[in-house]
């Protein structure tokens, strides 16, 4: 017994040697971001590896950064996105997913099997067909370009789908006996219940947006109109970089997914919890 304590001991202490050295490595580029952005281009640049804080902590970076950049709209238009995106993926998604999960009709397996397929294959395939449409709808360099091709998820659908077939039959048919419609079914009793699949849905598809990079260069070319991900690629320079401006501009980028975090925190540790995925 004394043998099995001790290598139980052992063992507990490897994983966590190996767990803190994990953290190590994700928390390094964060504070090295951090302390660059208040350093100065020769500190950032500098071969001397004892200068890891700047000099002098001041905030000239940031306002550099605010006046040449225009993050106002930067964050505008970033929240917009990711907040149409979360409300159309979860609209669509939950409806679809309780007609495949639910319902039967003609050709339901043809069309589901249509939406796997999406699933499988690379999403910058639809880049010029969605960039057709979205022209011809006259909506690029506007938040509708942006939220377009998140308005309908094939990934939602299939993990609201999953949802909705996990519940039992006898809460649809008791409420059948009660009167209820299709319509009342799906609102008031099923709905409800798959509010978990949604906050993960809801927390992926945040995440996804907030980190689109292609599409907002596609199609939101003017700097009013873009996001934070299009608007940091367009910051660095062909020849040269500030590197302190860069660092300053990506810890202010990072800020409306702190924030949100923080808000949402019981939200996006229940809702990953829930869809067993990772971020």
């Amino acid at each position: 017994m004394e043998s099995y304590a001790a290598k139980k001991k052992v063992v507990q202490a490897v994983i966590h040697v190996i767990l803190i050295c994990a953290s190590i490595t994700m928390i390094v580029p964060f504070a090295w971001m951090l302390l660059t952005a208040f350093k100065t281009i020769s500190e950032s640049t500098s071969v001397n590896p004892f200068i890891i804080f700047p000099s002098s902590w001041n905030l000239a970076n940031f306002k550099s950064v605010w006046k040449s950049y225009n993050f106002f709209y930067l964050y505008k238009n970033t929240l917009l996105m990711i907040f149409f995106r979360v409300v159309c993926a979860v609209l669509t998604a939950t409806m679809a997913g309780y007609a495949f999960g639910r319902l039967k009709f003609p050709g339901k397996n043809f069309l589901f099997s249509l939406v796997l397929i999406q699933m499988m294959v690379p999403g910058q395939i639809f880049i010029i067909p969605q960039y057709i449409m979205v022209s011809n709808l006259h909506g690029l360099n506007t938040i509708f370009g942006l939220v377009f091709p998140g308005m309908v998820t094939a990934f939602g659908t299939f993990l609201l789908k999953t949802g909705y077939q996990g519940l039992p039959k006898d809460l649809e048919e008791a409420a059948g006996i009660d009167g209820c419609n299709i319509g009342q079914k799906f609102l008031l009793i099923m709905a409800p219940l798959t509010r978990s699949a949604m906050v993960s849905l809801g927390i992926f598809t945040a995440v996804f947006a907030f980190k689109d990079l292609m599409w907002p260069m596609i199609v939101a070319s003017n700097a009013s109109s873009t996001t934070l991900s299009a608007g940091l690629a367009k910051m660095q320079g062909q020849f040269s970089n500030n590197y302190p401006e860069l660092m300053a501009a990506a810890l202010m980028a990072c800020l409306p997914m702190i924030v949100l975090y923080l808000i949402f925190q019981k939200q996006f540790i229940e809702g990953i919890a829930t869809s067993g995925g990772k971020l």
